[in-house]
């Protein structure tokens, strides 16, 4: 990719049921771009991946939410899966944790089911997003406009469909987390 993350540090938000592809994905680009990743959870205890409803691989934890900063990561990534964000929106403090990282006007990547955490912690109202389908109400409910595309950027927060998306996500992504997040337009 030809913008380098040197010296970026990048958090991915994910817990049991994380979507594998869309784990892993994310986390390679950033890499090859020159990022660092913590997998940050809700414990510190491996968490268990899947591919679509199957289960995957198992992914050391890096740092458990409650004993992360915000101010010390350059983006946040928040992959889906379905049961990885309903049990992140179900948890206070990942629901802090998001809400802090949008504030903060950081990049903010999510695909697929991944919008859920961003939902619960209140800061879809008025923006433009892409998801899953299925969770267009609930994004529509929360004040957002839902669009059908493959990639979708908002000052800064950058959403997509499915893991077929994923290499738009991956590289609109490592862009954005190059620029600062402030490039704003749909891509």
């Amino acid at each position: 990719m030809a913008a380098k993350l040197d010296g970026k540090r990048v958090a991915i938000l994910a817990t049991d049921g994380v979507e594998e592809m869309e784990y892993t994905k994310t986390r390679a680009a950033v890499e090859a771009a020159g990022g660092t990743v913590e997998l940050i959870s809700l414990g510190a205890e491996p968490i268990q991946s899947v591919d679509h409803l199957d289960k995957s691989a198992t992914y050391e934890v890096d740092r458990v939410v409650t004993d992360a900063d915000p101010a010390g990561y350059d983006a946040l990534v928040l992959p889906g899966g379905v049961a990885n964000p309903d049990f992140l929106r179900a948890d206070p403090n990942a629901v802090r944790f998001v809400r802090t990282f949008v504030e903060s006007g950081k990049p903010v990547a999510a695909i697929c089911h991944g919008l859920w955490p961003l939902v619960e912690a209140n800061v879809v109202q008025g923006r433009t997003l892409t998801s899953w389908p299925s969770l267009r109400t609930d994004l529509a409910n929360a004040g957002a406009t839902w669009v059908d595309e493959e990639v979708y950027v908002d000052n800064g927060l950058i959403t997509s469909r499915r893991p077929g998306d994923l290499p738009a996500f991956c590289a609109t992504l490592v862009a954005e987390i190059a620029d600062g997040g402030y490039a704003g337009s749909a891509s």
